[in-house]
């Protein structure tokens, strides 16, 4: 018996609040949680004791944080610092916090992973437990993370999207660079081909980071598909980094996180210098930014239940004794998709990423194979519209 401490932390996404609905419904539901608090701005927020109250929120809220984008109890990226366990096992124990859950990444993950061993090593009874969260999809583990199906979902829209403008005067911009973010994985760049048809649909040229950059190569099938059909979209992680490992966007780099992650401006700018310079083509770029963390509109249905099963399941491990661990997503493909869940111990989640595997990449590495058409579309929910296309039958002259 005690009080449960839920925090949001990291980048956040359309689906991260569903998550906090599950634990909070769940803890609601037990008669052994007494207060439900939230930290306000993460972990950062509790050390602040800055807390929120969340048995006091109207019936109604909680239906309503199903469909709302973005962190409600706010986030942040902190990394902890030598004293901080100590500070915090002070304030668990003032607090009587018994149940810890944090919804994030791999940093969040290593946060809960180190209250946890402060925790053993002050004889303090605590039970830890992360709840996966990110656009990234970079957990290992787990089949996938909550809140990529629906940034995947908004990246296949917007690069369909993009490339009709594109299609509609490919005279005036002929290539276009779509860049998304991702951090060192390519999954979300690898998102931008599941409305691809055929080799007119875009995109034509997947760039990620797990792949090392030629500009030879590249120019040349620039060039090839221009040549072609007439106009190129090519889709490019914003971490894509040269055959010497630096980012493409290195050079306008403006400094590291709290996590020591390069902050770069992206890799879309260097490519279009670098297509206007030596193929003398116009080209122009496109950059998403936040939007593909919170498009409400493009929310797949499919993820925001499993962000908000894993939310649940983490509050009932909890409950059981479980600790030092992350929830899963595991998947099921015998009658059709569906995912159930499971755990794994946090020592093997902190700091660790799941790169995009070489068999969802064809031969070339710069198109996504069959493979990750079946990974990937059951995550972004409902089947994407097609667009139509006119048939281009001309009068004889």
């Amino acid at each position: 018996y005690g009080n449960l401490l839920i925090g949001q932390s990291g980048g956040a996404t359309a689906v991260i609040n569903a998550s906090l609905v599950g634990v909070v419904q769940a803890a609601m539901e037990d008669k052994r949680v007494n207060g439900i608090y939230g930290m306000h701005y993460g972990i950062e927020g509790f050390f602040k004791e800055d807390l929120i109250d969340l048995r006091q929120q109207p019936t109604s809220l909680w239906s309503q944080l199903l469909y709302t984008p973005s962190a409600a109890l706010g986030s942040c990226r902190y990394k902890l610092q030598l004293d901080d366990p100590q500070r915090a096992i002070a304030l668990l124990r003032r607090y009587n916090i018994r149940y810890f859950l944090y919804i994030g990444g791999n940093d969040s993950a290593d946060t809960a992973h180190r209250l946890a061993q402060a925790a053993q090593q002050a004889s303090y009874e605590l039970y830890t437990i992360s709840i996966p969260k990110t656009i990234d999809n970079d957990l290992p583990f787990t089949d996938h993370c909550p809140g990529y199906g629906s940034a995947a979902r908004f990246i296949a829209l917007a690069t369909m999207d993009s490339t009709m403008n594109t299609i509609s005067i490919p005279a005036h911009y002929p290539v276009k660079i779509i860049e998304t973010m991702g951090r060192d994985a390519g999954w979300l760049a690898a998102a931008s081909a599941l409305g691809k048809r055929d080799e007119l649909d875009a995109p034509h040229c997947i760039l990620i980071p797990e792949q090392a950059f030629n500009a030879d190569r590249f120019l040349t099938q620039v060039e090839e598909v221009y040549r072609r059909i007439g106009y190129v979209i090519v889709v490019a992680a914003e971490t894509v980094r040269d055959e010497q490992g630096r980012a493409l966007g290195a050079a306008g780099q403006v400094g590291m996180d709290a996590f020591h992650h390069p902050l770069v401006n992206g890799a879309a700018q260097a490519l279009v210098e670098l297509v206007k310079q030596q193929l003398k083509l116009r080209a122009r770029f496109d950059k998403p930014g936040d939007l593909q963390r919170m498009a409400s509109y493009a929310i797949s249905m499919t993820d925001r239940d499993e962000a908000y099963l894993v939310g649940r399941m983490a509050t009932l491990a909890v409950l059981n004794g479980e600790n030092d661990k992350m929830v899963t997503l595991v998947r099921h493909n015998e009658a059709g998709y569906h995912c159930t869940t499971g755990l794994v111990d946090l020592a093997q989640i902190a700091n660790v990423q799941r790169l995009l595997p070489d068999e969802f990449l064809q031969e070339h590495k710069t198109m996504v194979t069959q493979a990750f058409y079946d990974y990937a579309l059951p995550l972004i929910g409902e089947p994407l519209s097609h667009y139509a296309r006119l048939a281009m039958t001309r009068l004889n002259k």
